[in-house]
């Protein structure tokens, strides 16, 4: 279907960003001619007022770079064959770029400044709308170096991110796999294919898959190793030179989250194990499985079992779930889906898959590509929940404050697709459905919590093996992540030997200390979805101190402020309690 054939109540109003052609044009040019203004503050910031004059300058420069960034690129994505957009795109690129050059000296010059200087414009009353990214650049001026020493930094920046490049390129251009038999007939295997196909429900295709694509990593093993170790001493080298205590600590730092938050995921994880176990033997029975491997922890165990609503239904569906959201909310869940704030239907050029996105000034978008399947209906309900987050965020905090950070922009989502799950499984009367939707809370528990909670163990552990000077070699790293794996996944599945060379494949591993925020996510989520539902007075408290918060503190202070604290047990116990229900249930069945 071409985008002219969609009707318009299914796309997204674009003009409430961006009027026209001619609005687009004026704006691009007013951020040009703002430009040379930053040019009068250097060496200046110091001064009270050439830095609140520069500070605002900046506010200015940065909503209106933003509106026409998201603008084209959002207009793009709704046909990415029509040139005028890709234009666009194009130049807000360029024009961002720009910008990022002529206010590259604030950040720096600002942390030069004493404390006592920063200090004085966090208490000033006319700093109010900076107050949180000053407090954040005094908290880290601990580690900033001198300027010779930052230059030198800056200078091997390239050289120590090479490893990266090469992992990059090998995993995504020189990497080849055997291509696999189905139906008669050879398909080609990828990185990206191989979630289907290891999904298949041929157990043939999904063996074959898994050893091919892990016969193509065996064959570069002794470059991936290389590769990895390389970014591990790159990651420990970058730590101690600022002095922190390891790496797990500066990634920490940065983000302003406790290194204690980290090291009770893998420890609360650890002692929740049990309930995993029993779910892969049901795998395994559901199944009908003498042998359960690695291959087959993909595969539904759950056929037939979709909802096919058509999108009004659906989206009335979600309104229904999201009622203990109060009304405000579902208000402007209502508005949202009526007002063209979403873009529904699939067309040809249009980009694939959801997402949801915004700018400053006008309310959040969501991207859909809607189907009549039931995962279709929790990604409305997804999206949806980032764009209320956004939307609460944005008309409550100054520009400034309003960005909220990723260590809690997948808690308000989660949150909505938990809510739904509840909602449906209290009013589904169909059995299969029912199943269908405890194994998929359990799968996405397993996927989310358990396996990134896997993987961050595992980043823990390299890093702190090349701190203590062992070698990062081949057998050593196979060897720490086999045994994860049988750790995590226990006796009910064969732990195939080429399972051990799957951490030569994570490309999130070349970005140290940053899966674990799926755990996390997902965990905090589900304990605000459980307050919710069980306490009257929780909702105010999750909208005035989660939702409205943006980014006015650090993530891990916001989720404190609403009762969720993840240096603690109680989130973990709410996460854990809400997958062993699904279990009994689903075992019971």
């Amino acid at each position: 279907m071409k985008r002219s054939e969609v009707q318009e109540k299914y796309k997204w109003h674009l003009t409430d960003l961006v009027e026209s052609d001619e609005a687009f044009e004026k704006s691009f040019t007013e951020v040009l001619s703002l430009l040379d203004g930053f040019k009068q503050y250097e060496g200046k910031l110091g001064e009270k007022e050439s830095a609140l004059a520069c500070l605002k300058l900046g506010s200015k420069v940065d909503c209106l770079v933003e509106t026409l960034y998201v603008y084209a690129h959002m207009r793009m994505h709704g046909d990415m064959s029509e040139s005028v957009a890709v234009g666009y795109a194009n130049r807000t690129e360029a024009l961002a770029a720009k910008v990022m050059t002529a206010e590259s000296f604030i950040s720096s010059e600002l942390g030069a400044l004493s404390e006592k200087i920063i200090d004085s414009y966090i208490a000033d009353p006319e700093f109010s709308d900076y107050s949180f990214s000053l407090s954040e650049i005094k908290r880290q001026k601990a580690h900033i170096l001198s300027e010779k020493e930052e230059r030198l930094l800056a200078m091997s920046a390239e050289a120590l991110s090479a490893t990266d490049n090469i992992s990059s390129m090998l995993m995504n251009a020189d990497l080849k796999f055997k291509p696999i038999k189905k139906d008669g007939k050879n398909v080609e295997l990828t990185n990206e294919s191989y979630g289907a196909l290891v999904s298949d429900e041929d157990r043939k295709v999904r063996k074959a898959a898994f050893n091919n694509l892990y016969d193509g990593y065996i064959a570069h093993i002794n470059t991936l190793t290389a590769s990895y170790a390389g970014n591990v001493k790159s990651d420990n080298f970058h730590a101690v030179a600022r002095g922190y205590k390891d790496c797990l600590e500066m990634a920490m730092e940065s983000e302003g989250v406790p290194t204690a938050v980290y090291e009770n995921l893998i420890a609360a994880v650890e002692r929740n194990l049990e309930p995993l176990h029993r779910y892969i033997a049901l795998r395994k029975k559901m199944l009908g499985l003498k042998e359960l491997h690695m291959y087959d922890l993909h595969v539904p165990v759950v056929e037939n079992a979709q909802m096919k609503l058509s999108y009004e239904e659906a989206c009335e569906m979600v309104k229904s779930a999201l009622a203990p959201m109060g009304k405000e909310y579902v208000a402007l869940l209502d508005k949202s889906m009526k007002e063209g704030w979403i873009d529904v239907m699939p067309n040809d050029g249009k980009r694939g898959g959801a997402y949801s996105w915004g700018a400053y000034g006008t309310h959040p978008y969501v991207l859909l590509n809607y189907a009549p399947t039931t995962s279709d209906i929790f990604t409305i309900a997804h999206e949806l929940g980032h764009c209320m987050h956004t939307y609460y965020s944005n008309t409550t905090q100054p520009f400034d404050k309003a960005g909220y950070r990723i260590f809690v922009a997948e808690v308000a989502s989660t949150c909505n697709e938990t809510l739904l799950e509840k909602y449906l499984m209290d009013t589904v009367k169909d059995k299969n459905i029912q199943r269908y939707l405890l194994s998929y809370r359990l799968d996405r528990f397993r996927t989310t919590l358990f396996r990134q909670a896997m993987f961050a163990e595992f980043e823990y552990e390299a890093h702190k093996m090349d701190l203590e000077g062992k070698p990062l070699t081949v057998d050593a790293l196979n060897g720490l992540y086999y045994d994860l794996n049988k750790k995590y996944y226990g006796p009910s599945v064969v732990s195939d030997d080429k399972i051990a060379y799957e951490w030569s494949r994570i490309p999130h591993f070349y970005n140290a200390f940053y899966v674990y925020k799926y755990s996390t996510g997902i965990t905090a989520a589900t304990s605000i979805a459980h307050n919710i539902l069980t306490r009257g007075d929780y909702v105010d408290i999750y909208k005035n101190k989660f939702l409205c918060a943006g980014g006015s503190k650090k993530p891990y202070e916001i989720l404190c402020d609403a009762e969720v604290d993840l240096a603690t047990d109680k989130p973990y116990d709410d996460a854990f309690a809400f997958f062993a229900e699904a279990l009994d249930k689903l075992e019971s069945m």
